[in-house]
């Protein structure tokens, strides 16, 4: 069995598997601790989503105010105030924000849905269309629980989402490294190889 041979500098699976083990590990977790606690991590997700708004905000306006006489700068200054509105209304009223993003969340399903279940009757006779099938029907099935549960849905489905995506994540991430393990006591020498041999 030959040993794969990577250039000195470049990374190798096979020597790095324990770092990503540990990064998939804490992905996971914290994926584990939003599932756990879904209205906190909703409600994080809203404050880091109003201060990205302010702060693209403030980088609209910085602009606007240096490009003075570009004929955009009146887009960039009218983009500015809808930025740092909506995220100074989601900082001071982050119960709202977690409303308005559940909303968004239902409005993505029902699109992908309904695209999905598109592209599925366009694939007659083709492999695969049963998966798009069902993935389309899923989406609209929990675009309409979520739709049907409002606005009780918003305590928990922005987290909980949040949450089952980091533990998948983390989870395929520790799968990739433990695949680099295996990889690594493949090529590794045997421990009794003989001396001077």
């Amino acid at each position: 069995m030959s040993t794969p041979t990577t250039e000195p500098g470049t990374y190798s699976l096979q020597k790095g598997w324990r770092t990503l083990a540990i990064a998939g590990g804490v992905v996971a977790l914290l994926g584990l601790l939003a599932i756990l606690l879904p209205f906190a991590t909703g409600i994080a997700i809203t404050y880091l989503v109003g201060a990205l708004l302010v702060v693209g905000g403030i980088v609209h306006a910085g602009h606007a105010f240096t490009a003075r006489g570009w004929r955009g700068s009146l887009w960039q200054l009218a983009l500015a105030v809808v930025s740092i509105g909506a995220g100074l209304l989601l900082l001071v009223n982050p119960i709202l924000g977690l409303l308005s993003l559940t909303m968004l969340v239902v409005a993505y399903l029902l699109v992908d849905g309904i695209a999905e279940l598109g592209v599925s009757l366009r694939m007659a006779g083709e492999p695969g269309r049963s998966w798009i099938a069902a993935s389309g029907v899923l989406s609209l099935v929990l675009a309409g629980l979520l739709w049907a549960g409002f606005p009780a849905t918003a305590a928990w489905a922005i987290g909980l989402l949040v949450g089952i995506s980091l533990l998948t994540t983390g989870l395929s991430m520790a799968a990739v490294a433990y695949g680099g393990r295996r990889l690594e006591d493949d090529v590794a020498p045997p421990a009794t190889e003989p001396r001077g041999a």
